[in-house]
Formats: structure tokens, sequence, C-alpha cells
């Protein structure tokens, strides 16, 4: 079926276990269009073609354009959701820190964990018909909490309807940075707090054993102490407020012209420990928390983005609710580690 004769309407939405995108995808694949002028659209971009639709650049259309007919109009949640994440998307740090993502279909959900004493960190030789020494993997106790997270869409169509669809995307980029704002301070939560399964992170202080130092005081020795608190866990990731991160860029230890280069080429920090360093101000001021990104947290999300379709395609954008369901479990304790300056 050619993407210029597909039928469209509501009930693409509503097709169990998919999204709209993969609807368009199973009823106009894009393997079909391999060595044509389409080749590299997907198949809402050439539903976007087919009505003339332009969504960026200077010559971009009105919102109206949309609702030039109803099959168009059938596009537009689509649109919106898929500009809503692409402002969750940037500089979303998420995807740095979760060494598991998980999707499920429900808002239930429980999770596994394993705790291993020293003596089973520790693999032996095992004699012949001897028994083989195990780990022990279980289920939480209590279910990993979902949050949902989302922005009200408060626009009448008469307002909207002569913007152009660039300004309006940048309207939409907002709502999901800060979807991924309120999402991240959820996972911060999680690391620090514990996900109620009595799991809180561990938590040291400067200037109190085994942490040496004045406390109040940030410095290089003290955060040598809290690297070898982890153990056997790896310190990869350290994650601190705006204020603290100045801090620890004044430290003369973090002034390698190395760390510089590569601070003005990516606009990432490295730390001489060999972490990496990201900002985020769901910390509180004068705490760093420190994780071995490859085991302590899961995240956990509820299907995808979600926007009221019926209320977008019928242009009552009054009150159009756009949300996502998340939730973060830890998978081991002591693989997030706190240190209060």
């Amino acid at each position: 079926m050619a993407f210029d004769t597909l039928h469209l309407e509501k009930g693409m939405y509503r097709e169990a276990g998919k999204s709209f995108s993969q609807v368009l995808e199973a009823l106009d694949p894009s393997e079909s269009y391999k060595g044509t002028a389409l080749e590299g659209t997907d198949a809402f971009q050439r539903q976007l073609k087919r009505f003339g639709i332009r969504v960026k650049g200077a010559g971009s259309d009105p919102v109206e354009k949309f609702f030039s007919t109803f099959e168009s109009a059938v596009l537009f949640p689509e649109f919106v959701a898929r500009v809503v994440r692409q402002g969750m998307e940037e500089e979303n740090i998420l995807p740095m820190i979760a060494a598991s993502i998980t999707t499920i279909d429900s808002r239930d959900y429980r999770s596994i964990y394993s705790v291993p004493t020293e003596k089973e960190r520790s693999l032996h030789n095992v004699a012949e018909g001897a028994a083989i020494p195990s780990t022990s993997v279980r289920t939480r106790e209590t279910l990993v909490h979902l949050q949902k997270r989302g922005r009200m869409l408060i626009a009448s169509y008469e307002a909207l309807r002569f913007q152009k669809l660039d300004l309006f995307s940048v309207m939409l980029h907002q709502i999901g940075a800060q979807i991924q704002k309120s999402q991240l301070a959820d996972a911060v939560n999680v690391l620090v707090s514990g996900d109620g399964n009595k799991n809180s992170a561990p938590c040291y202080t400067i200037g109190t054993d085994p942490i040496g130092g004045t406390s109040g005081t940030l410095s290089y020795d003290a955060l040598v102490d809290f690297w070898a608190q982890m153990y056997p866990f790896e310190m990869n990731t350290m994650l601190v407020n705006t204020g603290t991160l100045t801090d620890l860029m004044k430290l003369s230890e973090f002034k390698n012209p190395l760390t510089g280069l590569n601070f003005q080429g990516t606009g990432r920090f490295e730390t001489p420990l060999g972490a990496k360093l990201l900002r985020c101000d769901a910390l509180d001021e004068r705490a760093i928390l420190a994780i071995d990104r490859r085991y302590a947290l899961e995240m956990v999300q509820a299907g995808e983005l979600s926007v009221e379709y019926d209320k977008l395609i019928d242009r009552q954008l009054e009150r159009a609710a756009i949300t996502a369901i998340c939730g973060f479990s830890k998978i081991y304790n002591d693989a997030a580690c706190m240190l209060e300056v």
C-alpha cells in the first residue's frame, strides 16, 4: 500500500501494544522505499510529505495546516508527542545513570535483587562432586512506585492556528524538558533515599571517619577517601549540584590541561578519579552522589509518552494532557553512595 493512499483514523492510536508510529510502519514499511527518494524517512514523515506539512525551518507551516483535512488532523497528536519526546531527550542524563531500562504494560512492577555476601563474591575452585556456590536472586518486597509526570497544554485553537509549527515546537520542547527534569529528580530520590525496600544509599560526611578533611571544606583527599568506600563497585559517575560543581572545578587537581580541553571540546567534565561528572540540580547543595552506573539503578517505564489524542484531533487543545509514567528501582544498594561536604 502506497503512503499516499493510507486511510488515517483515530483508532490507530488505540491499537493495543503499538504506538501510532508502529501502526503506520506496519501499513507502510520503510524497507519498501530503499533506493528511492524517500529512503531514510519513516512512515510518519512520509505522511507529513503526503499532506505537504512542513514542521521546521523558516518555511514551516502554521498549526492549522494539520487541520486542513480530518486525516491530516490525525497526525497532530503524533507530531506533539515526537516534539515533546525530543525535548525530553535533549540534555537527558538518565541513560547515563540507568543500568537497565524496563518497559512494562501496567502500573505494577516488582523488581529483583541480589545481596551477595563476601564469601559469595569469591569464586573458589570447586572439587569434583562438591556443591557449587550459589547466589540468591529474589523479588523485592515492595512494588516499584511509578510516578505519572506531565504537563497540561492550555491554549485555544484560535490562539495557535496561525502560529508557525517551528515556534510551537519550541514550546513543546520545553514541556518535554520539564517532564525529563521531574523524572531525573525521581531517579535521584530513589538513589539517595531508596525505593521503599530499606535501601537508602550509604552516606558519609567529610571530617567524619572514614572520610578525612575538615567538615564543610571540599578537598581532593576527601574525594579519594570517598572513592575508596565504593569498593568492590567502581565510582564511574558523580552527580553534583551546580554550586558543588563549581567548587570541584576550582580544586587544583581538577585543573589538569586535558580536563580543560575535554570540557572545551565536548562540554563534559572528567574527574581525576576517572568518573564522569554530571550536573544535577535535583541534588541538595554541598552533596555528591557517586554511583556505579552499571549496577545502581533500574528505570521502569509504563508504555510510551501519552497525549490526549482525541482532544488534539478535535482541536480541543485546552487542557490537553501530555504525560509519561516512569519509576525507578535500586539494583545493588552499595553501588550508590552519598558524600556530604
